[in-house]
């Protein structure tokens, strides 16, 4: 199976070609543009490099959240749109998930922290060993003491990444002395961990049912709510 991955959920954003589990070609970005911008240069690069076309792809594969409403949306909107016209199968993956897949040669804790504004981290945990990625809590926006007394008290190496990693390093540090700030390039979601997460779980499935998951409402939702309830 021939799997075109794509992430925009954050600042970062990519694209990576796979034959199976192999990785024929990927694209990264990292520099503060707009996804809008970026994001279907890197897909034809992507496909370029690995002498595919769109046609030849199989089924695809995109970030769906936790991260950044607008580069969820695009994201998932452009692999729907690619996806359609030949009904070919999508999977959508959780960007925390994804970010795990960066640590499969070792046997650790992945501990995910991406901003989520308002004094939250999206936060998931992780438990990796060579190639087997399992989760240990669900997805959610937490405060980074509720992350610090949850990393507490796990033994063994714990690998933090995510874009809010480097800010809240030395709090999760002080909270169990085992946690690793990884190097950049292990630290943000890509679209390599966003194919591996699809190929290990499966659940390819119509174009048509892709939908983002935000974890928590945006804020026009919250301020809507808020109006509508008249809470001051």
């Amino acid at each position: 199976m021939k799997l075109l991955a794509v992430d925009s959920s954050a600042v970062s954003a990519g694209a990576a070609v796979f034959d199976g589990d192999k990785l024929l070609s990927e694209s990264f970005v990292n520099a503060g543009l707009t996804h809008s911008r970026t994001l279907m240069p890197m897909v034809n690069g992507a496909l370029g490099n690995a002498g595919l076309t769109i046609e030849d792809i199989d089924a695809f594969a995109v970030s769906r959240g936790p991260g950044s409403f607008t580069g969820v949306r695009i994201g998932v909107a452009a692999v729907k749109g690619l996806a359609f016209p030949g009904d070919k199968p999508c999977a959508g993956v959780s960007t925390l998930e994804a970010m795990a897949y960066n640590f499969t040669d070792e046997d650790c804790t992945v501990c995910t922290l991406m901003d989520a504004r308002r004094s939250q981290v999206y936060t998931a945990l992780f438990s990796v060993s060579g190639v087997r990625v399992t989760r240990l809590s669900e997805d959610g926006a937490k405060s980074i003491e509720d992350v610090a007394s949850e990393i507490s008290g796990i033994s063994g190496k714990i690998y933090l990444c995510g874009d809010g990693s480097k800010l809240h390093c030395e709090t999760l540090k002080a909270a169990n002395p085992a946690v690793i700030l990884p190097a950049e390039n292990r630290r943000y979601q890509r679209a390599y961990g966003v194919g591996l997460a699809a190929i290990a779980n499966g659940g390819f499935a119509s174009s048509a049912l892709l939908e983002p998951a935000y974890v928590r409402p945006s804020q026009a939702e919250r301020e809507l709510r808020i109006k509508k309830e008249g809470i001051k």
